[in-house]
């Protein structure tokens, strides 16, 4: 009798193996226990660390200097003069930009005219008004009086049908408004001009071959995307405007800066009072600047698929990546291999 042995060979059937990871690919199970580490940037750390050193160093000598005299600029900040300052401030710059863009819209149209007279007309405005200094203009306006008695309506060279006294009709108030309001035209029709001029003439001429009428190609076409270059311009312009209301303390208009200097000159405060008009002036310039943002924002949808984020979005995006700066690659804030914590 004889035994045979026999050794224990492959199961039977095909054989199967584990799939390997394809080429180019990373197993997230093998980085389980990795983190992701931020590039370090000592030196611009240690700008960012002086600059911070000195804006905290301005803030407190703003806080221990007596010189500033915060008290009296809290009694003054809120003062029902001060708010009516503003007021009229901001009633300056509204009616002076809404005159100088209107009137620069139609100045810019007479430049891009093809009649050479409107052109010649437009040209010579925008050269005057931006050639004298607006004071000078706002000292003129306020006593137009002094060389025009009387206004009249009728024919150009003809009889009159109605007369109004020129003191009755432009006062203080109306003088500034139109004084500010041409000054800016001037301004505002080269920005309008320049923004129109950067469009492509291949979109009037493709919408004119389709037969799009001219005034939907202007209101359709052109404007939406010359918007996007008059508006940073436009903006710093009405910026500058609202500041540049201060110079209508010459025509003795109750605005902010006139009204500070009305205080100062009473209570000898000269100093906190000039920083309640520059905190008033900031604030409200601030608000602008963030107007202007999002009006931006708006007129960008055409140029780009997805407007650019929010600062707002920005500071959300910001946390998020730091929280997930914190969790180990390959898993997620509520992975239950961290036990559901991020």
């Amino acid at each position: 009798m004889s035994i045979t042995t026999t050794e224990a060979g492959p199961p039977a059937g095909p054989v199967t193996k584990a799939p390997a990871a394809p080429a180019g690919r990373v197993d997230l199970g093998e980085l389980a226990g990795l983190r992701t580490v931020r590039a370090r940037h000592p030196l611009r750390w240690a700008v960012g660390l002086a600059a911070l050193v000195v804006l905290v160093q301005f803030a407190h000598g703003l806080y221990v200097n007596p010189g500033w005299d915060w008290a009296t600029f809290r009694v003054y900040f809120s003062a029902d003069t001060i708010l009516r300052a503003v007021g009229r401030t901001i009633e300056l710059t509204f009616y002076g930009t809404l005159l100088g863009f209107v009137l620069g819209a139609v100045v810019a149209a007479m430049r891009l005219s093809r009649s050479a007279i409107l052109q010649s007309i437009a040209w010579a405005y925008v050269w005057a008004f931006r050639s004298i200094p607006l004071i000078v203009q706002l000292v003129f306006w306020f006593n137009l009086s002094y060389l025009y008695k009387r206004f009249g309506i009728g024919i150009p060279f003809g009889p009159t049908f109605a007369e109004f006294e020129t003191v009755g009709v432009l006062g203080a108030l109306g003088a500034a408004v139109l004084g500010l309001g041409l000054h800016q035209a001037a301004f505002a029709a080269e920005i309008i001009r320049g923004g129109i001029i950067a469009v492509d003439s291949g979109q009037r001429e493709a919408a004119a071959a389709l037969g799009v009428p001219r005034w939907r190609q202007a209101w359709r076409i052109v404007l939406p995307q010359a918007m996007r270059g008059i508006l940073p311009a436009a903006a710093n312009e009405v910026i500058s405007l609202f500041k540049g209301t201060s110079v209508v303390y010459v025509m003795a208009i109750g605005e902010l800066f006139y009204q500070v200097q009305v205080v100062y000159g009473r209570t000898g405060r000269v100093v906190p009072l000039l920083m309640v008009a520059t905190v008033w002036y900031v604030l409200l310039t601030t608000v602008l600047s963030i107007g202007q943002y999002y009006v931006e924002r708006y007129f960008a949808r055409g140029a780009e698929r997805t407007p650019p984020p929010t600062p707002l979005q920005r500071a959300r995006a910001f946390v998020q990546g730091l929280r997930a700066d914190r969790t180990p690659v390959g898993r997620t804030p509520a992975d239950p291999a961290s036990g559901g914590r991020s």
